[in-house]
């Protein structure tokens, strides 16, 4: 959304209020998802009858991320951003509830229903680093944007520890973790009726809508955003699923495979501090790059050990990999639409998005307990899968790059 000449607009006075309520939703409500991805393959592992489709519970959350998506995003452009971001803590705390109730009847399709919900939080999340920008100027989106990033720090923090307290709180496996998320997305809902985002004006009739989705897809800068999230988003949720399995199963406790995945969040967003000002000072192209390079460190990290350290190296690279990428690559799409095409574009990126990452989430699962006769083997098979997507990635940008025009 283009911001208006006032001075509150110049002085980014509201934009920086806004960002404060989305820092602390992303803080406190985006708890729940390291809690819900540390025990999610975890427990799909004791209720599923295939050790194959342990990691399905977590795909189903992407898969429900990915089909809301481009909903939730007409939803916020008729009706506002607090009105979607109350429905996803409505999907959240509903799917905890289906996902507890599975749990005590031992049903994994329940527990995958109430994954399928969990994803309604999911996709409204995504939008948070969105509408850090809706009321920014131009100088202060790529730093709102980080900034609201940077909230997942708290949360890499909270959602492992609650976790560690709460797995085994109950006679019934992680029930407890369950029973916390409702509560979380409940209290944390609160927070959005401090959000004062206009909004979007309805078309005049006969105006110009903006571009289709035909027509946006035939933007350069477009398509390498898109390709570069998907990319990014997928490799980092493909390989993260697949870490609890891979610690645990490599004869580390639950608690080391927490305190991995701890690391791991917390590297994804302690470089949001500084990424929107990277981005500013040596543009989005460089970030996006480096956020490949790092990723592609990951998966060799990964593949030259299964010792602890390896691990934690491993995840905290993915997670640095995921940050520049992720951002460089969000930052890239909100510079490239108009204001009237951003619920068309920004549901359309993240189907996409969300789409792919589904994919990588559940060959996770395959590739980590199927490909292979060992734990070992399965691990380094789910490395190896990142070199494609990255050759993908890096084609694309460096295509972009080359080309003359780069509209």
């Amino acid at each position: 959304m283009t911001v208006s000449s006032t001075s509150e607009s110049v002085n980014d006075t509201l934009a920086r209020r806004n960002v404060a309520v989305l820092v602390l939703a992303q803080a406190f409500i985006g708890a729940q998802m390291p809690m819900i991805f540390v025990l999610g393959g975890l427990a799909g592992q004791s209720l599923a009858s295939n050790p194959c489709w342990a990691t399905l519970p977590i795909s189903l959350i992407v898969f429900g991320s990915m089909t809301t998506a481009p909903w939730m995003s007409q939803l916020m452009q008729r009706y506002g951003r607090k009105a979607g971001f109350f429905v996803g803590t409505l999907g959240g705390a509903l799917g905890a509830t289906i996902g507890a109730w599975g749990l005590i009847q031992s049903s994994f399709p329940l527990f995958l229903l109430g994954s399928y919900f969990t994803g309604i939080y999911m996709s409204a999340q995504g939008f948070y680093r969105f509408a850090a920008v809706d009321t920014a100027s131009d100088d202060f989106r790529p730093k709102a944007m980080s900034y609201v990033m940077a909230g997942g720090l708290v949360s890499a923090v909270i959602g492992p520890q609650l976790t560690k307290f709460t797995a085994d709180a109950m006679a019934v496996p992680f029930l407890g973790t369950y029973l916390s998320v409702i509560a979380i997305n409940i209290v944390g809902a609160l927070l959005f009726l401090f959000l004062r985002i206009p909004k979007p004006a309805p078309l005049a009739e006969g105006a110009d809508g903006g571009r289709s989705r035909l027509e946006l897809l035939k933007s350069p800068r477009i398509v390498v955003a898109i390709i570069s999230a998907m990319v990014s988003y997928a490799l980092m949720n493909l390989m993260m699923t697949s870490t609890p399995l891979a610690v645990v199963g490599c004869g580390y406790s639950k608690a080391n495979a927490a305190d991995v995945v701890m690391g791991h969040v917390l590297a994804m967003f302690v470089p949001s501090f500084f990424t929107g000002h990277l981005i500013a000072r040596f543009g989005v192209e460089k970030i996006i790059a480096t956020g490949l390079v790092l990723l592609a460190g990951a998966g060799l990290v990964g593949l030259s050990g299964v010792q602890l350290e390896n691990f934690y190296i491993a995840l905290v690279l993915l997670g640095i990999g995921w940050n520049f990428g992720f951002i460089g690559a969000s930052t890239m799409l909100a510079e490239a639409h108009a204001p009237e095409e951003r619920g068309r574009v920004q549901g359309m990126n993240d189907m996409i998005v969300f789409g792919m990452v589904t994919v990588a989430s559940i060959a996770s699962g395959g590739l980590m307990n199927c490909s292979g006769s060992s734990v070992i083997a399965g691990w380094n098979a789910v490395n190896l899968a990142m070199i494609p997507f990255l050759a993908l990635a890096g084609a694309a940008l460096i295509w972009l790059v080359m080309r003359p025009d780069q509209d």
